[in-house]
């Protein structure tokens, strides 16, 4: 089974402005992998995502990422090492803090995709030539 760990983004794009056409394809392919989880592929859930989704203030947003939670049977726990691996990705690839804990989180669980809504995040954690492929959700599904 293939284990893709998803940028809290993914969880809440679908609460974004559908008028944006890339919004709407991006929330859709979400939903596409959400509904795929558990079949053909796993998804992983880090503490990075609790952190995110506690910070965020919407309520109704809140619940139904905690409802997209139990679709994620992997569990990352924060530990030394990730802390370790996400401040080099940070010096590597000016990767924000968050960002790469996101990563780092990513790594440490040996998923095989990371899949994030952001551009730049893609292009600067593809500079660190991970053993992951590091893409929008719209392409992922687009290529399985």
């Amino acid at each position: 089974m293939v284990l893709i760990y998803m940028d809290y983004n993914c969880f809440q794009r679908g609460f974004d402005d559908p008028r944006h056409i890339k919004i709407r394809i991006e929330a859709l392919a979400c939903e596409e992998i959400f509904s795929r989880s558990g079949q053909k592929l796993q998804l992983p859930w880090s503490f990075m995502h609790d952190d995110e989704n506690m910070l965020c203030p919407f309520i109704e947003r809140k619940l139904a990422v905690i409802g997209m939670k139990k679709l994620c049977k992997t569990k990352v726990a924060p530990v030394a090492e990730i802390l370790e691996i996400a401040h080099s990705y940070e010096v590597k690839a000016n990767l924000s803090p968050k960002d790469a804990l996101h990563v780092a989180c990513a790594v440490h669980c040996q998923a095989s995709y990371f899949l994030t809504c952001d551009t730049q995040l893609i292009k600067r954690a593809g500079r660190l030539n991970l053993d992951m492929i590091i893409s929008n959700p719209v392409d992922y599904v687009r290529e399985v």
